[in-house]
């Protein structure tokens, strides 16, 4: 595992965290705090590495205002993006980041990517197995969820359990694992890290995300995805890739008007960012130290008050 604590006399950590649900102020943090400790952020987001879902994936990139920042706007869209790939480049991104003689801060609020790497997830490589995938066309979406839950009990991305292009892959992936014992495995980094998460009232983060998705809305988001789908990215890749493409997809397919698209996607956002919320105490259920910031208050103070602290 790679989530000791760094309390009580622990040493310098060298990895800073910071996490919180959607709409929670992340990526200002971030950088300020990147700004004051000399580092570079480390994307912590699974739609944020696609070129060209600007809008939709939230990269408000004029935030970094000059800060380095890495996996953003490294792939093309319509390609898989998986835990493995994450924790490859995330560990790329780190010891180019530590060479430099920088700090890493890793921001987001993908809870599976940032466990990944807190927790140190052993994954491995798996190529895609058509035969298997041609037997997994016959079953429904409860029969599969049936057969990757009896392969992984404790299935731990409830997402894989929600649709059937990631149901597969999980089903691919879990049965590759089963029978390999000569597949890559990520060597992740040795990781000391410091980890805080923004406390922000519901009430608020609701607003908060009523008015941005209000302006995303009217900002080029569903142009955005129109040109996605124009560019040959399939529908069905799009739904994988998460709330405001599923449903402005279907808006353009006619499956819903505008003001139902609104309706359905904000209430389903809202959902997703108690989802977050759920996901992170998890996490300090299984053993990673958050140490939460009130977002009423100035978070960067305390957040550097507390590095600095574990600094001597």
């Amino acid at each position: 595992m790679n989530h000791p604590d760094n309390r009580g006399g622990a040493a310098r950590p060298n990895l800073l965290v910071i996490l919180g649900p959607t709409a929670s102020g992340k990526t200002r943090l971030a950088v300020a705090a990147a700004r004051a400790l000399n580092g570079e952020i480390i994307s912590a987001d699974s739609r944020q590495v696609f070129r060209g879902m600007d809008i939709g994936s939230g990269k408000d990139l004029e935030e970094y205002d000059g800060i380095p920042h890495h996996l953003i706007d490294i792939l093309e869209p319509g390609r898989e993006f998986s835990v493995f790939d994450f924790q490859r480049h995330f560990t790329e991104a780190f010891n180019l980041v530590t060479s430099r003689g920088r700090l890493p801060v890793l921001a987001g609020g993908t809870g599976l990517y940032l466990d990944s790497v807190l927790r140190g997830y052993r994954m491995v490589t798996a190529p895609e197995n058509p035969e298997l995938r041609r037997e997994l066309e016959e079953l429904s979406l409860g029969q599969l969820r049936g057969r990757l839950l009896a392969l992984l009990p404790e299935q731990h991305n409830t997402t894989d359990l929600l649709q059937r292009e990631r149901l597969v892959r999980a089903i691919e992936i879990a049965l590759h694992q089963e029978g390999s014992g000569n597949s890559e495995v990520i060597q992740l980094p040795a990781l000391r890290p410091l980890v805080f998460g923004i406390k922000i009232e519901r009430e608020i983060v609701r607003r908060r995300i009523t008015e941005r998705l209000k302006s995303r809305l009217n900002g080029g988001m569903i142009d955005e995805v129109r040109r996605l789908l124009a560019d040959g990215v399939p529908v069905a890749r799009l739904d994988s890739y998460g709330l405001e493409y599923r449903f402005v997809s279907r808006y353009l397919s006619g499956d819903l008007n505008r003001n139902d698209m609104f309706q359905k996607l904000n209430s389903a956002i809202h959902d997703f960012a108690k989802r977050q919320d759920t996901w992170f105490r998890k996490m300090e259920r299984h053993g990673v130290g958050i140490i939460w910031l009130d977002a009423s208050a100035d978070p960067l103070e305390m957040l550097l008050k507390e590095w600095h602290s574990r600094e001597a």
